[in-house]
């Protein structure tokens, strides 16, 4: 295939064009130096052979969504857009390196590295999917890496643009990581085909080739959609790979959609299992929230004011209230001897006696709840104790389709990083935090599975066995 020419870089105010970066099917990206303030930028330009009213629309809004995007650590940030004198839109970017997506092809990544990549990436997709906006080319040479090594993701917004015009047929059309229900059009994409399309990256940068590529036979387009559409994913040949991490990428490559993992976030929590497995700490979730957005200063104020308990007084103000208590009077504790006029004698006042008797029993009374306070603290702490117990999954329920079965349990009280782990009649097991776990299976297959909660690396009880003998 004969590769275009670059189109001639604009003449953008502020900037002075340096080299061509790369070319694509739609677009230029162009290093150039910004003027004020200095610094290198990549600046992708469209070709204006795709250019109409409807794309520039459509990249204004795409645009404005790309810039509030990139405030993400792992979306590649956005700069500037506008469009040239010779009417190209335009954006400004970091300038990142697609190094990469060079070195997963010649060398094998350490699987430490590649699933903090994959949780960073996973969570940048998170946080777009609930910000309604699907990437549709989710692939490895559209993550990038910054000057400090972090990878972002690149690329949001304007293949999904050219896709729904009348400029651009396909949407991007990377077969190699496109879920089979968009290669046969049944879908223009949606959160299950990115599921799809982010875990056939992961496989990618371990594998160093497409899930379904095979090396040393006919890798054309032709294969490469035969293959995907009978979900025919090609082992990752690597012994340092788990055999649990490629379970969980085999099981996001599902034919059926609904046999993958629900969201992008629930295959990150799955990932972030596999590297507790391997002793590795585990990469943070980095998925946008609104809650603290919602709060208003005095809500700050209440989550962080210091609460007294209910009818307690300090002391200062205890001490004030005895001593206003007889206005005029001078302040004198319990039992004190007073000097009473008359006779030239002394004499304890009448009442002193009795409040001495007060008290001692109120002292004997505090005494006592005292030790019922205690006695009641230290059963609690032992309650407490004795409280640890790992909890136990009952009651799986078992539905079946025309491939597969789908177990489900009800949650028994999980912690928050608590797991469980699903171990198959044929020796297989999987960590997950969902609380459903499909087997793909043929006619006359009987397929069995328990489930135990697992906490810090130890194994609660297991659940009863589930048995579904699968009549297809």
């Amino acid at each position: 295939m004969v590769r275009r020419l670059p189109s001639q870089p604009p003449v953008l105010p502020g900037f002075s064009h340096v080299h061509v970066l790369g070319s694509g099917g739609f677009a230029d990206v162009f290093l150039y130096e910004q003027n004020m303030p200095r610094r290198q930028v990549a600046v992708k330009v469209m070709l204006s052979e795709v250019v109409n009213d409807h794309v520039r629309q459509m990249f204004q809004a795409e645009a404005n969504l790309m810039a509030q995007l990139s405030a993400h650590p792992s979306i590649l940030t956005v700069y500037q857009a506008s469009v040239s004198s010779d009417g190209r839109p335009y954006l400004v970017m970091e300038l990142c390196s697609s190094s990469l997506s060079e070195r997963y092809r010649r060398e094998h990544l350490p699987v430490p590295e590649v699933l903090r990549i994959a949780v960073k990436i996973g969570s940048a997709i998170e946080t777009a999917h609930r910000a309604g906006v699907l990437h549709r080319d989710i692939k490895p040479s559209n993550i990038l890496l910054t000057a400090y090594g972090h990878p972002v993701l690149s690329d949001f917004g304007i293949a999904a643009t050219l896709g729904e015009s009348d400029a651009q047929e396909a949407i991007g059309m990377s077969i190699p990581w496109s879920a089979p229900e968009v290669l046969m059009d049944e879908t223009s994409g949606s959160v299950a085909s990115e599921v799809w399309s982010f875990a056939a990256t992961v496989y990618s940068l371990l594998a160093g080739r497409s899930p379904c590529e095979i090396p040393g036979e006919s890798n054309k387009s032709s294969d490469l959609v035969s293959r995907i559409n009978r979900a025919k994913i090609q082992p990752i040949g690597r012994p340092d790979v788990p055999a649990s991490l490629e379970r969980v990428l085999t099981r996001a490559m599902s034919r059926k959609p609904e046999n993958r993992p629900a969201t992008v976030l629930e295959l990150v929590h799955e990932l972030q299992s596999i590297e507790t497995e391997l002793g590795v700490p585990q990469t943070p979730v980095e998925v946008a929230m609104d809650d603290w957005a919602l709060a208003t200063v005095s809500d700050l104020e209440e989550r962080t004011r210091i609460r007294g308990v209910a009818g307690a007084v300090s002391s200062t103000k205890a001490r004030r209230r005895r001593r206003s208590a007889a206005p005029g009077a001078s302040y004198a504790p319990v039992g004190t001897v007073h000097r009473v006029s008359g006779a030239g004698s002394t004499a304890t006042r009448p009442h002193a006696q009795s409040k001495g008797m007060r008290a001692l029993a109120w002292g004997v009374v505090a005494s006592a709840v005292l030790v019922i306070v205690l006695l009641a603290t230290v059963t609690l702490v032992l309650v407490k104790a004795g409280n640890t117990s790992i909890p136990r999954v009952t009651d799986i329920a078992a539905t079946t389709t025309s491939r597969s079965v789908v177990f489900s349990w009800a949650d028994p009280g999980l912690a928050v990083d608590d797991s469980y782990q699903v171990t198959t009649n044929d020796g297989r097991s999987s960590l997950q935090s969902a609380t459903k776990f499909p087997v793909d299976a043929t006619a006359g297959d009987r397929v069995c599975i328990t489930v135990a909660v697992n906490r810090a690396g130890k194994v609660g009880p297991a659940s009863s066995e589930k048995c579904v003998d699968f009549t297809g």
